[in-house]
């Protein structure tokens, strides 16, 4: 780690390449609420929880 003369830090790798500087964040609009934003693509299915486990958490494989 290095202070810039500026005041800002600039980050290194192990390695000694330089870490990339973050992006600034995306604008989010004034009102990002929109007709949908409350609409679920649920079609009111059962819970698969066996599928979910399996999406949510890849290490956890059923064995025979």
């Amino acid at each position: 780690m290095e202070r810039q003369p500026d005041g800002q830090l600039r980050f290194w790798r192990p390695d000694g390449r330089l870490l990339p500087d973050v992006p600034s964040p995306t604008a989010v609009p004034a009102d990002p609420v929109d007709a949908r934003t409350s609409m679920p693509g649920w079609l009111g299915e059962r819970l698969d929880v066996g599928y979910a486990i399996d999406v949510l958490h890849p290490l956890a494989v059923s064995n025979p």
